[in-house]
């Protein structure tokens, strides 16, 4: 089952009242390259997380994204610092004291000053918050692969309607290739006729001459090769692993043999051919960047 490199997924993890939101986006690479972008108080997942990702895929740029929503807006809690506190109480006592003022001082007075009461990030359980971003990442990377197969089915039916051509092709041009040669000896014949006038023509030269023509023009080993490069490919589309790479260095065989034709042909019904068939050779060449 061929599957495209292109994809997204997402994910969703509860730890308490915190939640955790992954979203996986890849495109098309030779290997598999993953960057993770995560809040700074998970940072240490990052070599964990990113092995996750290629352990489930192959190929493809891959970026993972993962966001920390807390109960608050700010995802902050206020922090009293109790000593601080007690110290400020205290010297507010000696103010008092020493202006003669004996009155309590109110707790409020002391909430006010600075430092006795912060904002800090809401601390986190590690362990909680490992296991809860591995599970939203999960969920990201298998809604990812189903996306990836539902487009490397569409990948298939393109490159099997691609593959049929050239082989339609293929075969009318071996079938052309036994005429190229008997129409040259037709025109080489003519042609010598032509310019004898009358002087009899040496059928063994213009027979020598006929057999250097089919040898230089004969396609039947690149027709061959051809064929057993569209049957590779056809069993790499149906393998259950990635494939791309194989695929891609399977195309540039293909476009060698089919140059190779172009180059020995000289018939304009096998050239016309050929045209077609380097097309679709290119067209599965940019299809089959996207397989994984």
């Amino acid at each position: 089952m061929l599957k495209s490199m292109t994809g997204f997924g997402a994910g969703r993890a509860r730890v308490g009242d915190e939640e955790f939101s992954v979203e996986v986006r890849s495109l098309n690479h030779k290997f598999c390259e993953v960057k993770a972008r995560l809040p700074r108080e998970l940072s240490a997942l990052e070599p964990v997380l990113v092995k996750q990702v290629k352990d489930r895929l192959a190929r493809g740029a891959v970026d993972v994204f993962i966001k920390r929503h807390t109960a608050t807006a700010a995802g902050t809690v206020p922090v009293v610092d109790v000593g601080l506190a007690r110290e400020w109480a205290r010297a507010l006592r000696e103010v008092g004291e020493a202006l003669g003022e004996l009155a309590e001082v109110s707790w409020s007075v002391v909430a006010s000053q600075p430092g006795v009461v912060r904002l800090e990030e809401r601390g986190m359980d590690v362990e909680s918050a490992t296991q809860a971003v591995s599970g939203a990442l999960e969920q990201a990377l298998t809604a990812l692969e189903q996306m990836r197969q539902v487009e490397g089915e569409a990948i298939r039916v393109d490159l099997e309607t691609r593959l049929g051509l050239i082989e339609r092709w293929s075969r009318e041009v071996a079938g052309l290739a036994p005429r190229s040669v008997e129409e040259y000896r037709q025109r080489l014949t003519e042609r010598v006729a032509e310019l004898a006038r009358g002087i009899s023509v040496d059928e063994q030269r213009l027979a020598q001459e006929v057999a250097l023509f089919a040898e230089r023009s004969d396609i039947a080993e690149e027709m061959t090769r051809l064929a057993s490069h569209l049957e590779q490919f056809r069993q790499l589309m149906g393998a259950g692993e990635p494939s791309g790479r194989r695929m891609d260095f399977l195309v540039q065989e293909m476009h060698r043999e089919v140059n190779t034709t172009g180059s020995k042909s000289q018939h304009a019904e096998i050239s016309a051919r050929v045209v077609s068939m380097k097309a679709e050779v290119e067209r599965i060449r940019e299809q089959v960047q996207n397989v994984e």
